[in-house]
């Protein structure tokens, strides 16, 4: 199938696999890429060293492209995009900050560069920026979100209206019926995260893993708007930063109550209680573990199977 984001990125299927820190590394999105759609590391839970070492062995196992997203929030932000830079990794996305900091430094040496929008706001400034896409990611999605609370079913048409770069639909996409949805409303690509998650290849823990498939409906929820919203499994630390709001917290307040290390904590050691569990709200559909290649196959069959249903029509 081709589009727009198959023909910048150079892959076979319209769909990238999210850059997900502490679950996105080098075997992910070598198996996302090699079956191909865009794997992508994370390189937001990583040391520099860690990153390049990422990067080898993504290369070492796929001929196929693949990409590093970058928070901007990274405090070492330069010593991640100097091995970028020196390791030739053909694409980047960033998010959580400005584009126009490190797009046009990018784009000079010859890399292409999306950026993680929530809003029509945002999308408008990364194509002032010159990035090359957008990915337009609704309040639905895990990890950190939009204060806006736009639903993707909102906001990826509106974006797809304001912006003439290919926009990349994400926030409740994990099968064939949903892509084909975003396609229809404008979509040139879609974002799958959580349901990589659950994937052989994914570098979440086993015990994370079997939270995010034992859950249910309404089990997550956006929080910690004063620092940096983020979509989480209700467990014990959800109780405590729910306190925290009741005794009246301040943002340093919820800081502290944070902490270093809680992600990982939860997501890659496993630790389901007083760890952070980073999820999006489709975590309630995702039911099995599966290698990256058949997820990825199994989204474009259902893809392709749901357009056919509706042609027939």
């Amino acid at each position: 199938m081709s589009s727009r984001i198959t023909s910048l990125f150079g892959i076979q299927h319209p769909l990238v696999q999210a850059g997900m820190i502490w679950c996105s590394g080098w075997r992910l999105a070598s198996a996302v890429s090699n079956a191909g759609g865009l794997g992508v590391i994370g390189s937001g839970s990583m040391y520099p060293e860690v990153l390049r070492e990422h990067v080898h062995k993504c290369k070492g196992a796929t001929d196929k492209p693949f990409a590093v997203n970058v928070p901007m929030l990274y405090p070492d932000i330069d010593k991640h995009m100097a091995t970028i830079v020196e390791e030739r990794v053909p694409i980047v996305f960033t998010s959580a900050g400005n584009p126009a900091q490190w797009t046009t430094f990018l784009k000079d040496q010859g890399i292409t560069v999306v950026h993680v929008v929530s809003s029509v706001k945002f999308a408008l400034k990364a194509e002032a920026a010159g990035v090359d896409a957008v990915v337009a990611e609704g309040f639905e999605a895990g990890g950190h979100n939009g204060r806006e609370e736009t639903t993707t079913l909102v906001l990826v048409p509106m974006v797809s209206d304001a912006v003439q770069v290919p926009v990349i639909a994400a926030g409740g996409i994990s099968d064939g019926r949903s892509m084909l949805a975003a396609m229809a409303l404008g979509a040139d690509g879609v974002q799958v995260g959580s349901r990589f998650v659950c994937s052989v290849e994914s570098s979440a823990h086993d015990a994370f893993k079997q939270r995010v498939l034992n859950s249910m409906e309404g089990e997550t929820v956006l929080t910690l708007k004063e620092l940096a919203p983020v979509r989480l499994l209700r467990n014990q630390f959800y109780r405590e930063v729910q306190q925290a709001y009741a005794s009246g917290a301040s943002a340093e307040d919820l800081r502290i109550l944070l902490g270093r290390g809680r992600a990982k904590r939860g997501m890659f050691e496993g630790d389901l209680e007083n760890g952070e569990l980073e999820i999006g709200q489709v975590s309630g559909r995702i039911h099995d573990v599966r290698p990256a290649a058949d997820i990825v196959a199994g989204i474009m069959q259902e893809f392709h199977e749901a357009k056919a249903a509706l042609t027939n029509v």
